[in-house]
């Protein structure tokens, strides 16, 4: 990953529509520091005097009850831990609620390079969508050979050796309505090793796919900009391989998982081999995994129906059993 800057924060605000809603109001020299760490602190307690752990490489927020505490430090004449924080590495400090600080202190910003940021958004709002970007800025990645379609709201990551017919699968998968992140290569990022996001690794490519014997095609041209995504969620994942005729395919819907990055999703094995309508197969996969997410397990359900039939076979075969050997007896004893 490349060094994200402050700079980056503003950029990154600009193209989501002022998501952060941030603007610069001093130190701009200091727009380039780089930002290693996706943590924001409250400096709370460093403004009190108590700099045990503080952390000089997170943002450092300035909400309501920090901006009161601030003003009453400069009517005291007390400015000496905010002069201490800015003498620091920290890469910004952030004035939520539309906050601004004194000119003192913008003048300490400025002799140490310091941006300061302000927004209009309150702490907790601005918290929850800064940790949503820096979460992904600053994701683990892994790039994969295979490709990621959206299937009735689950993204599906196809993989597979080369020439088993990932891309032709996908083509058909848009042709019918579903939508296309990337081909050819994914970009994984594991999210607070919650859950996955891919993408295409090259923006300018992703939408592209090559069809053997046909070339290069644009999706984005040829089905409109609704058959394509730029990241989806990986929610399950789908290996194709050759058909096996001395394997034993699964029959009855194993659990199987796959992991990437240190987390696991869903995975089901499909054999190719002519005749087999794979995708028509990668949509029953989605929806039985969207029926799953809602408590629907048809293979567990299944499985229960049996051995209840089963169960109940047996009770009945022992009832007419003990029903034959008391006849019997009786029989013999009227005899």
């Amino acid at each position: 990953m490349k060094d994200f800057t402050v700079l980056d924060l503003l950029d990154i605000d600009l193209k989501e529509h002022n998501h952060l809603r941030l603007r610069c109001i001093a130190g701009r020299s200091g727009l380039s520091r780089k930002l290693s760490s996706a943590m924001i602190s409250r400096p709370g307690l460093p403004l009190s005097g108590y700099f045990v752990d503080f952390n000089n490489t997170s943002i450092q927020l300035f909400g309501r009850g920090e901006q009161s505490y601030l003003r009453m430090l400069e009517e005291k004449g007390d400015l000496g831990n905010m002069k201490k924080i800015l003498s620091t590495t920290i890469p910004c400090c952030v004035f939520t609620d539309q906050g601004s600080p004194s000119q003192n202190i913008i003048e300490m910003a400025e002799e140490n390079a310091i941006a300061i940021l302000t927004t209009d958004l309150n702490s907790s709002d601005f918290s929850r969508r800064a940790y949503s970007i820096l979460d992904e800025v600053f994701a683990r990645t892994e790039t994969i050979h295979g490709v990621l379609v959206e299937v009735f709201g689950i993204g599906v990551l196809i993989t597979g050796d080369a020439g088993v017919g990932k891309s032709e699968t996908a083509l058909e998968l848009v042709n019918r309505g579903h939508r296309l992140i990337s081909d050819d290569t994914v970009r994984l990022k594991n999210i607070s090793d919650a859950y996955l996001i891919g993408s295409g690794e090259n923006p300018m490519f992703a939408h592209h796919m090559e069809i053997r014997g046909l070339g290069i095609i644009n999706i984005s041209n040829m089905y409109g900009i609704g058959a394509i995504r730029e990241k989806k969620q990986i929610q399950l994942s789908v290996h194709l391989e050759r058909w096996d005729d001395s394997k034993n395919y699964d029959r009855i819907g194993d659990n199987l998982t796959a992991e990437f990055l240190g987390v696991k999703i869903p995975r089901v094995v499909i054999p190719v081999k002519p005749g087999r309508n794979v995708p028509i197969i990668i949509e029953t996969a989605a929806r039985n995994e969207r029926l799953k997410k809602q408590g629907f397990y048809s293979a567990r359900d299944f499985d229960r129906g049996v051995m209840s039939w089963l169960e109940s076979e047996t009770t009945r075969d022992m009832y007419n059993s003990e029903i034959e050997d008391w006849s019997s007896a009786d029989f013999n004893q009227e005899g």
